[in-house]
């Protein structure tokens, strides 16, 4: 009984780790495609990650944010037809986005052409 015990708490944490995704301090210096970033920020466990509800917008279909240190991060939003990926946002211009009567006109004043994300 004793090994069936050990047995099961192994695959729970080989399985609980699995799903979780990598660490902030493990993720790559550089990316073989903007594609791969995107999966890969998807993937990894963050101290902040946020999405907001963008069902009001005609033309944003979603927001994200992640954050290693709760200061600076990614900026992940999709429309219809791709996703644009934004790195060194500071939390305060997500905040302010989440807030925003136009995630559209937000965006264009305050996020676009002002970070960028290098692979």
């Amino acid at each position: 009984m004793n090994k069936i015990l050990q047995l099961s708490l192994l695959l729970f944490f080989m399985h609980s780790s699995i799903c979780r995704g990598i660490e902030c301090d493990q993720l790559p210096k550089h990316y073989s495609s903007y594609q791969n970033a995107v999966e890969k920020i998807k993937g990894t466990h963050f101290k902040i990650h946020e999405t907001v509800n963008t069902s009001k917008s005609s033309w944003v279909r979603c927001a994200s944010f992640y954050s290693c240190d709760g200061l600076t991060g990614f900026f992940i939003l999709a429309t219809d037809k791709q996703e644009y990926l934004y790195s060194g946002v500071p939390k305060e211009i997500w905040e302010g986005f989440k807030n925003a009567n136009s995630f559209g006109s937000y965006y264009d004043l305050n996020i676009k052409n002002k970070f960028v994300f290098k692979l």
